[in-house]
C-alpha cells in the first residue's frame, strides 16, 4: 500500500481535536474526512478533507483506508459495526463501550469480518509503560499493583470517573495480569457536585488469582495531577509516571535486596508522544494486514470490569465475585 493512509475521523471534541493536531504531524497519513456536527470544524483541517455532518457517511467511506472514532463511548459500538462491515479498519477510543454485551458482540463481528479494530488505551502506547511490560517479563511474579490517576476536573454531565478515568488504570492492571480478577470492589471516597457537573473520587480493588491485589484511585477532584502505576515483582517496582522527568523508574523493594532508596535506577525510554505511537500501531496495522484482535479482546475485558465495578459502587461498595 503506497503513499499516504487516508484517514477518517469522527467526532471533533477535545479528544478529536487532540486527534486532528497528532495526525497532521505524522508522516504517512493524513486526514481525508471528517465528521462532525460542529460548523466550526472546518476550520480544523485543510481544504483537501472533507467534512460532513453526519458520520454514516465517513464510516461507510469507500476512499478511506482507515477509521478513528473518537466520540462519546455511547455511540462506539454502532459506528464500529458499520466500519467493519464496510471493511474499513478501526481505531477506537477509549472506552470501547458503556455496557459489556455491546462489546462482546462487536468482538463477534470483527471476528467474522476478519476485520483489523485497534483500541486507543493510550497508555498501552507510551514507550515507557511498553518498557516497563517488557522488563517485568524477567523479574518474577507480579505480587502487587498500585495506580492512580486523576487531575482537578473536568466535571462532565455525561462521563463518570469510573469509565473515563479508571478505564486507564483498569487496562494497564489487566494486560499486565493477562487475566480477569476473581473479584472487584469499587467505593468512593469523595462525592460532590459541581457547577459543570459530578465530582467524585474512587477506589477499586481488584483481586487476582494468587491474592494479587491491584488497588486503583481515580478522580476529578485531585488538587495534584495523578497519573502512575507501581508494580511489585520478586525484588523490585516498576514505577510508570506519565507525569515525570523520568516516566519509568526501578526501586529494590523494602526489605529487599539492595534496599537502600539511592539504588533506585531511572530507565530511559524513547520520548515521543503515546498518541503518536498508537497512530502509527493503526497505521503498520493497515500497512501489514494484521488482523490480531488482541487490542480489542482487552477493550472488551475492561468493559467487563468496569461494569462489575459500576455494580459495585451501586451496591455500597460491596465486593463482588467476577468469574463465574
Amino acid at each position: 500500500m503506497g503513499g499516504d493512509l487516508r484517514l477518517g475521523l469522527i467526532g471533533a471534541g477535545r479528544w478529536g481535536r487532540i486527534f486532528i493536531k497528532a495526525i497532521d504531524r505524522l508522516d504517512g497519513v493524513r486526514l481525508h474526512r471528517l465528521a462532525s456536527t460542529n460548523p466550526d470544524s472546518r476550520a480544523l483541517v485543510g481544504d483537501d478533507c472533507a467534512v460532513v455532518e453526519d458520520w454514516r457517511t465517513v464510516a461507510a467511506a469507500d476512499d478511506l483506508d482507515g477509521l478513528i472514532i473518537a466520540t462519546p463511548p455511547a455511540r462506539h459500538a454502532e459506528m464500529a459495526a458499520i466500519a467493519i462491515s464496510s471493511g474499513i479498519p478501526v481505531l477506537i477510543e477509549k472506552p470501547l463501550t458503556l455496557d459489556a454485551t455491546q462489546a462482546d458482540a462487536l468482538l463477534a463481528h470483527a471476528r467474522a469480518k476478519a476485520a483489523i479494530v485497534l483500541v486507543d488505551h493510550i497508555h498501552l502506547y507510551h514507550p515507557a509503560y511498553v518498557e516497563l511490560k517488557h522488563r517485568g517479563l524477567g523479574m518474577g511474579t507480579i505480587h502487587a499493583v498500585r495506580s492512580a490517576g486523576g487531575d482537578w476536573g473536568p466535571f462532565r454531565p455525561d462521563a463518570s470517573v469510573l469509565w473515563d478515568r479508571a478505564s486507564h488504570d483498569v487496562a494497564m492492571c489487566l494486560d499486565l495480569m493477562a487475566e480477569q480478577p476473581d473479584s472487584v470492589a469499587a467505593r468512593r471516597t469523595e462525592d460532590r457536585e459541581m457547577a459543570e457537573g459530578h465530582g467524585e473520587t474512587i477506589a477499586l480493588k481488584l483481586t487476582f488469582p494468587g491474592g494479587v491485589i491491584a488497588d486503583i484511585e481515580a478522580g476529578n477532584l485531585m488538587r495534584r495531577k495523578k497519573r502512575f502505576l507501581a508494580v511489585q515483582y520478586d525484588h523490585e517496582t516498576l514505577i510508570y509516571d506519565d507525569l515525570s522527568e523520568t516516566p519509568l523508574v526501578r526501586e529494590p523493594r523494602p526489605g529487599g535486596p539492595g534496599c537502600d532508596p539511592l539504588h533506585a535506577e531511572a530507565i530511559e525510554v524513547p520520548q515521543k508522544a503515546p498518541l503518536t505511537c498508537a497512530l502509527e500501531a493503526f497505521a503498520g496495522a493497515i500497512r501489514q494486514g494484521d488482523r490480531d484482535l488482541s487490542g480489542l479482546a482487552l477493550g472488551v475485558r475492561v468493559v467487563e470490569v468496569l461494569s462489575a465495578c459500576d455494580g459495585s459502587l451501586r451496591a455500597g461498595g460491596k465486593t463482588l465475585n467476577f468469574r463465574a
